[in-house]
């Protein structure tokens, strides 16, 4: 097998201070903890760590070589020293996409960018070898640590690109260079830091830079700000649009879907062509990101039937929709894990989710939600917003914690009070103690909100999960 990296293929693209020493490298990483032998380790600068503090750990473990802007004391094995180890990465990256002859996707939004992206990893492996970025590999580091990733044998590459701030989208859309890029939503997900959802909406249309030439634009049509994507992906010199939706308009149009809760039967019409399919991930959000995937997955050039085929097998990942049945008491519980992230949009839809999913006998639906953030001036009302949602869930309790879901607390019906708590920490035991068997069991929150406390702790009151 070829490997991923030569070193002269490395200090071609890096230009290293000094010569360095023949080696071969078949990963990239820049945590120490997942080093694999082979792997080529960068040592970053972050907030709180150096990386290079954990090189010579890195080269013990087995590292072919690692990339460092300093002396490391202690260290046994190759070094290639340059000014930034940042822009070294960067610079791989790049050198990385540049040589690639795969057919390329972007993947940006605010909600359903890695459901999207993990639709497509599906998809598009099951026909030619893919490369797609890992749980959420879409920032600064991620984007071009996905880049170096890409195997030089792949035909298609899936790149998620997430933003929080002003200007992060462009400069990583620059590096992946695109052929085809797919907003999937544009809602009020880090409103707190871009003022508006308009100034969002501008962001996400930065995915459009940089792109390549014939470069397809893949946006939703059901979102209010779908002009607004339009100008944007054609500023940036991106003449072909694809719409996606319920709309008429949409290219590629959801006819119908048999909502359930173990999935989905969608039926789509794929510019023109009608494909029916097994959607094995529940609820709507996921038929849209669904139907999304298969326009991207056309514009590549892939096969849409068989695309579609692939999805009865797509499932959740933990922390995102993930569903275990645990043992629990005499019986067992359902969990729907969405601990990995929140806000309104992503909330309502896991509230949908919730509404179809039915408890066994004697069992209840219970929520546990924590804050979403960074949702500025609007937080208060944007958490008291999801009162319609919560009731409409059936929910027989509900249980909150974050300074923002007082907001909530204070709408909901007296009877679904379950306990509203500061943090997490204090409201898991009080949660998994309130369970019984037969429950269906939903948890949500920003990642800020550290909801997974909350998972772990059913887990851990459970008798496991059924069937291991």
């Amino acid at each position: 097998m070829t490997a991923l990296w030569t070193s002269d293929e490395v200090s071609k693209a890096l230009s290293p201070i000094v010569a360095v020493a023949p080696f071969e490298a078949d990963g990239v990483t820049f945590d120490s903890r997942a080093v694999g032998k082979g792997d080529l380790f960068f040592a970053l600068g972050g907030e709180t760590t150096d990386g290079h503090g954990f090189v010579a750990d890195a080269l013990a473990r087995g590292a072919a070589a690692a990339v460092v802007s300093r002396d490391v004391e202690g260290a046994r094995g190759t070094l290639i020293r340059v000014p930034d180890t940042m822009k070294a990465l960067v610079d791989l990256g790049r050198a990385g996409r540049r040589r690639s002859k795969a057919r390329i996707a972007s993947v940006t939004g605010s909600v359903g960018k890695t459901s999207t992206k993990d639709a497509l990893r599906a998809m598009l492996s099951a026909q030619a070898p893919t490369s797609a970025s890992v749980a959420s590999y879409n920032n600064h580091v991620g984007v071009p640590i996905s880049l170096a990733r890409l195997p030089r044998e792949a035909r298609y590459g899936v790149f998620e690109i997430g933003m929080n701030h002003p200007g992060e989208i462009e400069p990583l859309a620059r590096q992946v260079e695109a052929h085809v890029g797919v907003v999937t939503n544009v809602g009020p997900a880090h409103i707190g830091h871009m003022g508006s959802e308009e100034a969002i909406a501008d962001e996400k249309g930065c995915l459009f830079a940089g792109m390549a030439e014939g470069a397809v634009a893949v946006l939703n049509c059901d979102n209010r700000h779908y002009a607004r994507l339009v100008e944007k992906a054609r500023q940036f010199g991106v003449s072909r649009i694809v719409g996606f939706g319920r709309s008429d308009i949409a290219a590629a149009r959801l006819v119908s879907c048999d909502l359930q809760d173990s999935g989905s039967d969608v039926a789509a019409l794929i510019h023109g062509r009608r494909i029916e399919y097994r959607l094995g991930a529940a609820g709507e959000h996921w038929v849209l990101n669904s139907v999304a995937a298969l326009a991207v997955a056309e514009a590549l050039g892939a096969d849409v039937t068989k695309a579609a085929a692939t999805l009865a097998e797509l499932k959740a990942s933990p922390g995102r929709g993930a569903r275990r049945q645990l043992q629990f008491g005499t019986g067992t519980i359902e969990l729907l894990d969405e601990s990995y992230n929140g806000n309104p949009v992503s909330v309502r839809a896991m509230l949908a989710v919730l509404a179809r999913t039915e408890p066994k006998a004697g069992g209840r639906r219970m929520l546990a939600l924590g804050d979403m953030r960074e949702l500025g001036e609007q937080a208060d009302v944007l958490h008291a917003g999801l009162a319609d949602a919560v009731a409409s869930s059936g929910a027989a309790q509900v249980f909150l914690c974050g300074p923002h879901m007082q907001a909530l607390w204070q709408k909901l019906a007296p009877a679904q009070r379950g306990a509203h708590r500061p943090d997490s920490v204090a409201l898991a035991g009080e949660f998994a103690a309130a369970l019984h068997a037969g429950d269906v069991v939903a948890v949500k929150g920003s990642l800020g909100s550290k909801m997974k406390i909350v998972v772990d702790a059913i887990v851990a009151a459970s008798g496991g999960e059924v069937g291991r």
